[in-house]
């Protein structure tokens, strides 16, 4: 599989597309105003403890209060409340956990108002972006990813990535970790840290735990609500968590951002410092890969399967629904409990990118053609399943209900990509009706009595939809080319513009320029 990732760069913020094998998987956007991305950490403030929810709300600055539950605490939170009165009150130095005494965990099934009271201030961190009319939710048990790493303070247990099958690796991996790690932090070794080396692990690691200083020195003068520490741009976040030896290009349009993407690609891996390269064409870079078509065609209501089949995708407030049809796909020689199975892993295909490529996060329902084979129903799952593997997001998937119907739980933690595919009508401007086509004539007349006779604009050509041009063209002596000429002395160029609307015009001078009117 070939993996090319496309930066597009623009003022309003970055849009970055991960292709494979030239299909659009994967679209995220950065805006520049985005002051609330996952993993940053802000000094929040205690606004109301709410005892029934078991939750509380905090003040991060966002226009609503953020949401923490008991369960995203976190088992360490006293030690961290801990580290952030005696840092604030100046009573301790020195940023790591070494002659730090950690305090006991929190009782699992314990209540909110037990650990946090009203003003007081915690280090958050955002768990979820805002989505709707929600603001972030958040967690007080603190992380800092690394590439290889993941640094959890105020412990010390090793965990590792599920999706490293080897005994071996892992017992490696726990050991250079066990040897390396600083004392009260812990770490979750991720997935691709398989087959990495010392140097390139302590690396990592390093670089995470000054990260964690950065965050711990600037926690005393911090003001509450405000943010403290920040994870990098969507555009690094992103290439840290999938670049992989299977990448073999990186495009990028906007020459900063081009020298900061392949300085940090350098810095976590030499070796492939070569695929980031700078896009030069005038072109717009995402017509020039054919991402624009892709996301017209991609993020409508209906979505066009290649064998005639398609999906029709419906969004509601509590969860998103696919459902799955045949069309006008010819029927296969196989009966037609075959060719609903191969209509069903066709949609399955699809439907497991465009989750990823929608990033549609809660409950999916999604309706497939009826099978009445268990083994085929058992085949298509299996065949989702197997397809969803490929999703990064955490997710559940059911096998398919007594009604045919397959639900997933997709993680949500940013809000959900949502393009606007359809265009507004250039001759009603959206609003369902356009100008009676009888009066058109006359305005087109009245606009020439005003360039020719007030202006005193000479040779000009006036550009209309094909069907209107042969209109005024018709006949010879009697032509409305022809009455224009005896009216007004000088003879009208008439120019057919097939991309017009039938209703619409444009006036060119002598000099090929469109006279404003």
């Amino acid at each position: 599989m070939v993996k090319e990732l496309i930066v597009d760069s623009s003022p309003l913020g970055v849009t970055i597309a991960l292709v494979e094998d030239k299909q659009l998987v994967e679209l995220h956007k950065e805006q520049i105003n985005n002051n609330y991305a996952v993993g940053d950490i802000y000094l929040g403030r205690i606004k109301k403890i709410m005892p029934g929810l078991n939750a509380a709300f905090v003040d991060v600055g966002y226009e609503k209060d953020a949401f923490l539950h008991y369960f995203d605490l976190g088992p360490q939170v006293q030690s961290l409340i801990k580290l952030t009165r005696i840092k604030r009150n100046g009573t301790v130095n020195g940023t790591l956990l070494d002659n730090f005494k950690l305090e006991n965990d929190i009782n699992k099934a314990g209540k909110i108002s037990e650990v946090v009271s009203k003003n007081l201030l915690l280090p958050v961190q955002i768990a979820k972006e805002p989505i709707s009319t929600k603001g972030p939710r958040l967690s007080s048990d603190l992380s800092i990813a690394g590439r290889y790493i993941v640094l959890v303070p105020f412990s010390n247990v090793i965990s590792i990535s599920k999706k490293i099958k080897s005994n071996t690796e892992r017992n490696r991996l726990k050991k250079i970790i066990e040897s390396i790690k600083p004392k009260n932090f812990g770490v979750i070794i991720r997935t691709v840290s398989e087959g990495k080396g010392v140097a390139e692990l302590q690396k990592d690691l390093l670089d995470s735990v000054a990260k964690w200083e950065n965050f711990t020195k600037k926690l005393p003068e911090a003001e509450p609500s405000k943010r403290v520490w920040g994870e990098m741009d969507r555009t690094s976040t992103l290439i840290r968590d999938i670049l992989n030896t299977e990448f073999t290009n990186v495009y990028v349009n906007d020459s900063g951002l081009f020298e900061d993407i392949r300085s940090y690609v350098h810095e976590i891996s030499p070796e492939m410092e070569k695929i980031v390269k700078f896009y030069k064409h005038k072109e717009p870079i995402f017509e020039h890969f054919g991402i624009e078509k892709q996301i017209k065609g991609a993020f409508g209501k209906t979505v066009n399967l290649a064998g005639g089949a398609y999906l029709v995708v419906e969004h509601t407030e509590a969860l998103h629904v696919i459902d799955v049809n045949s069309g006008n796909r010819t029927a296969s020689k196989e009966n037609q409990e075959e060719n609903a199975l191969q209509v069903n892993k066709e949609a399955a295909k699809e439907i497991a990118r465009q989750l990823r490529l929608r990033d549609m996060g809660g409950i999916v329902v999604i309706d497939f053609i009826d099978m009445h084979k268990p083994a085929n129903r058992k085949i298509l799952f299996d065949h989702l399943r197997d397809l969803m593997l490929l999703d990064r997001a955490k997710h559940t998937i059911l096998p398919p209900s007594k009604f045919g119907l397959v639900q997933i739980t997709r993680q949500r933690v940013r809000p959900e990509m949502n393009i606007v595919t359809s265009e507004k009508c250039p001759t009603c401007n959206g609003t369902g009706e356009i100008k009676a086509s009888i009066v058109l004539m006359d305005d087109i007349e009245n606009n020439l009595t005003y360039i020719l006779q007030e202006q005193n604009e000479k040779n000009i050509t006036l550009c209309v939809h094909p069907y209107i041009a042969a209109y005024i063209k018709k006949g010879w002596l009697m032509s409305l080319q022809w009455k224009w000429f005896f009216k007004f002395g000088q003879r009208i160029k008439i120019k057919s513009v097939p991309s017009y609307s039938l209703t619409e015009f444009h006036f060119l001078s002598a000099k090929e320029e469109e006279i404003k009117l």
